[in-house]
């Protein structure tokens, strides 16, 4: 049964309320990052304090492909701040419950579900970036990339990490703009090429980055805006926005159909929506959905958001499954064990 699944230690972040009158819970599916889940719920505790949120946290795909498998037995309420191309995907399946939040009419229109009612919402959106350690390349030998392309040179072998698109949004969101980008058989041949140089394929959109702020390879493909925290912190990164352009994907909020709870869910994406919601997102996230709301983020790199491709969120949704599985029969070879 449903409330089984919100017992399972195991599985699940618990963030509960102040309060010992807490009523309800909700199961809340996330990607987000694990150290930003405390505040949001304590914000939102602070105007619900009856509703306890259970937080399951991991990475995009992996989310996405836990909700599928629950879908003639759904165990999430809420899913929040997961890839939209996922919810496309999951939208299609009927697995969303359509609801238009209060505030809604405040968000860029790109950030909301196209149907009359929304099956979704937007909350911020992440960019790739290639985060670049100049000491330790400095001790390769190695000259900084200016594109893409420029990835693929023999120099960078084996000092280059990426994220497995099948675990990871900012890997998939890579995979889906070089074929948007290059063409179906241009991506493809670009990736074949990469993957040459490819050290190995992390489960996780952020970790090569990481690891290039920590030194342990020179050169890591992820998102913007942790090359800024890592840089922010005194990481000796430097961000690159590739010449091409760069893809990006937006964080984004839905109700789960069938929820048991509907109204908390509901109370749950209205404050998702919130002016107070988007500025906490602006602190990890240099765009939100809410206009006139973000503040320039220390060290996010010049021109990026012009760098921004115009992504198909469609193709990606629709060619999601197909994608993947051409990605694991030629790359999977260099994937890192799952945990």
């Amino acid at each position: 049964m449903k409330i089984t699944s919100k017992l399972i230690a195991s599985a699940v972040l618990s963030v509960f309320a102040s309060t010992a009158t807490a009523e309800t819970e909700l199961t809340v599916y996330t990607a987000v990052e694990a150290e930003d889940l405390a505040r949001y719920a304590e914000a939102f505790n602070e105007v619900h304090p009856d509703i306890t949120i259970n937080w399951v946290r991991d990475s995009t795909g992996i989310i996405t492909a836990k909700l599928l498998a629950e879908r003639d037995n759904p165990q999430a309420d809420v899913v929040w701040g997961l890839a939209a191309t996922s919810l496309l995907l999951l939208k299609s399946e009927g697995m969303l419950e359509p609801y238009a939040p209060a505030g809604v009419e405040e968000l860029d229109p790109k950030f909301v579900d196209k149907g009359d009612t929304p099956s979704w919402v937007g909350m911020d959106a992440w960019v790739a970036a290639v985060c670049y350690n100049t000491v330790e390349a400095e001790k390769e030998g190695l000259t900084p990339p200016t594109s893409w392309k420029d990835l693929t040179d023999p120099q960078y072998a084996g000092h280059l990490i990426m994220p497995n698109p099948n675990s990871s949004g900012t890997g998939f969101l890579d995979v889906s703009s070089w074929l948007q980008m290059f063409g179906e058989e241009g991506g493809w041949e670009y990736m074949d090429a990469l993957h040459s140089n490819i050290a190995r394929y992390t489960h996780s959109g952020s970790k090569p980055c990481k690891l290039a702020a920590a030194g342990e390879i020179p050169i890591g493909i992820s998102f913007a805006f942790r090359g800024a925290k890592s840089k922010a912190a005194g990481a000796p990164l430097e961000i690159v926005v590739p010449s091409e352009g760069v893809g990006w994907d937006m964080e984004a909020t839905a109700i789960v159909a069938g929820t048991d709870d509907l109204e908390a869910a509901q109370k749950l994406v209205d404050f998702s929506v919130t002016r107070g919601a988007m500025e906490m997102y602006n602190s990890g996230y240099a765009v939100v959905a809410m206009p006139g709301v973000a503040k320039p983020v220390e060290h996010f790199p010049e021109g990026l958001l012009d760098a921004m491709i115009e992504n198909d969120f469609e193709f990606a949704a629709n060619n999601r499954a197909a994608i993947l599985k051409e990605w694991q029969s030629r790359y999977d070879g260099k994937s890192e064990p799952k945990n």
